[in-house]
């Protein structure tokens, strides 16, 4: 296989949307790291489609992905947001050292999992509850009850959860979730929030007015400060939330 050292990160993902791409960006972004990226280039969605409809040449080393994001690093070609993330955490520093701490990578990973459990997966599936191949539309008295649900019980126990752990001692100093210092779990969590924000003002705001996630809440602004991401978030490379995981719809902004 080739050396990768020096090799550039490629994403292959969907132009139009931030979706689960957007987890790979902050992480290459955070870090300076060179990459390519589909969702801008001229023809990218040919390449995301290539991979999807299994015309991809068989190289004999990778087997075939199923759907995007997809990370090209040199001969490595791998998917799934969570995997791509421990892959580049190792590779840009994104997660503790292993010869300090041989159980961090680990531990970072389940903190980023259950955000995107909790706080990807299932806002996703709240205006597509039924079925992710029908429309908002065909689904949307269900996608109301499941909102509420939501908002009112699901949302509330995650944010719990992870101000329960950035009070805990393994978080350390400092506003991150694992062993005091920045790591491709805050990344994640911090995509997360932005995009309930988004998709759900008036609950977030409520959250964050009654105070008891404060911690989880100045995690996201501390994310949202560090140069690298600040210059990425004025960026045209930013794309805005629209038809992806985190959409609004009026009728869902609930306040619980």
């Amino acid at each position: 296989m080739a050396a990768a050292k020096d090799a550039p990160y490629n994403l292959v993902y969907w132009p139009g949307i931030p979706g689960r791409g957007e987890h790979i960006r902050l992480a290459l972004e955070e870090a300076g790291a060179k990459y390519t990226d589909t969702a801008f280039s001229e023809g990218g969605v040919d390449e995301v489609l290539a991979f999807v409809q299994g015309n991809v040449p068989d190289d004999g080393i990778n087997p075939p992905v199923l759907a995007p994001p997809i990370l090209k690093h040199a001969d490595v070609v791998i998917s799934q947001t969570p995997n791509i993330l421990q892959y580049l955490g190792s590779h840009l520093g994104l997660v503790p050292d292993a010869d300090k701490d041989r159980n961090g990578l680990y531990r970072v990973n389940a903190l980023a999992l259950t955000a995107l459990d909790g706080l990807s997966n299932e806002p996703h599936d709240c205006h597509h509850p039924i079925a992710s191949g029908l429309y908002y539309e065909d689904q949307k008295p269900e996608s109301k009850r499941r909102s509420e649900d939501y908002v009112k019980n699901r949302l509330p126990k995650f944010l719990t959860y992870f101000e329960r752990v950035l009070q805990s001692k393994s978080s350390g100093d400092g506003p991150w979730l694992y062993g005091g210092r920045l790591t491709y779990a805050d990344l994640v969590l911090f995509q997360c929030l932005d995009g309930l924000k988004f998709m759900f003002p008036k609950a977030v705001a409520k959250l964050e007015r009654e105070g008891k996630h404060s911690k989880v809440f100045a995690l996201h602004q501390a994310v949202a400060e560090r140069p690298r991401i600040a210059a990425y978030l004025e960026s045209s490379r930013r794309q805005k939330y629209s038809n992806g995981i985190y959409r609004y719809y009026e009728e869902l902004d609930i306040e619980p």
